[in-house]
């Protein structure tokens, strides 16, 4: 299983980006995938997931309002939208991806649930 973040960049202060992740060696409907973001000297934190049965969809309160996402299975992609970025926002952004066993429905951003990681996307936000 390969993830490949990418999208990252230099943005300024109220605007947008569209981080995508490219999923490889899995069948990507039958997974579970989340975003995380590590910002500098701060622990990495789970922001968003997705379900693999039904998109369901679970964001931490700090991304809720701002950032979404969504996957296209026929693309085996996953993408985190995010709007309205402040320079708190700044920081390696990661997607993550899980087998859910029977919880198809559900999904959770603690990273212990997480399976098989990319590498990182650096995301920077000017003021």
């Amino acid at each position: 299983v390969q993830l490949q973040a990418s999208g990252g960049g230099l943005v300024q202060a109220g605007g947008s980006l569209r981080l995508s992740c490219a999923a490889s060696g899995l069948t990507t409907e039958s997974y579970t995938f989340g975003w995380f973001r590590q910002a500098p000297g701060k622990e990495r934190e789970g922001l968003l997931c997705i379900s693999s049965v039904g998109d369901n969809t679970f964001s931490r309160n700090s991304a809720k309002g701002r950032f979404t996402i969504s996957r296209d299975n026929a693309k085996n992609m996953v993408y985190l939208h995010m709007n309205s970025l402040k320079p708190e926002d700044t920081a390696v952004y990661f997607c993550a991806t899980y087998y859910p066993g029977r919880d198809v429905v559900r999904c959770g951003i603690s990273e212990q649930l997480y399976d098989h990681w990319g590498q990182g996307t650096l995301v920077t936000v000017s003021s």
